[in-house]
């Protein structure tokens, strides 16, 4: 999944609280000439549309900087908020063109129905979301995973994942993610 936001360069000295005041939250996009940032804004109505379509470290997101005219792929890398008025401060990106395979975490989703569960097992699940390195092109919004062979007392680890071409593991692959447990009596 991919999307597009549009953000302006940040005036230098310009205070974070009078730029939240005027309805911009500022912003910074990393990575596009090695270690050199650019200070941006972004209004707080297409920051908060941007984060209800985009993750962090996990979607595309084609950013425009029409001042500087630059424009590339780039990764929500940081989402700076209040803990709990959702209020946001700061919006962190990085550039993704020209780095090569990226270090992403991507979520598991559990499919199928687990014989050990049609038994009366029950299912235990320690591990929600995987390491994994891939190219821009590759990124994956979640990994299914399909537990329809389990019986009562199997599990299912992080190397049985069965990955798409492009992606490889940069996970511990004996972690368990799923276990099928008997139920207590």
């Amino acid at each position: 999944m991919s999307t597009a936001i549009q953000c302006q360069t940040r005036v230098e000295g310009t205070k974070p609280g009078a730029l939240r005041r005027e309805g911009l939250i500022p912003a910074a996009l990393y990575g596009h000439k090695g270690t050199e940032s650019i200070s941006l804004t972004i209004t707080e109505k297409e920051a908060h549309a941007l984060l209800k379509k985009a993750s962090v470290n996990n979607t595309l997101v084609d950013l425009s900087i029409p001042e500087l005219s630059w424009s590339g792929k780039t990764l929500i890398k940081e989402v700076q908020s209040h803990p709990w008025k959702r209020t946001l401060y700061h919006l962190s990106f990085f550039a993704v063109a020209a780095h090569g395979k990226l270090d992403i975490t991507v979520p598991l989703r559990i499919v199928g129905d687990s014989i050990g569960v049609k038994e009366g097992g029950l299912t235990e699940q320690s591990v929600i979301e995987i390491k994994v390195k891939c190219n821009p092109e590759d990124i994956l919004d979640y990994i299914n995973v399909d537990i329809s062979d389990i019986n009562i007392g199997g599990s299912i680890a992080v190397g049985d994942i069965v990955l798409p071409e492009g992606v490889t593991l940069d996970d511990d692959p004996h972690r368990t993610i799923l276990s099928v447990i008997a139920p207590k009596k």
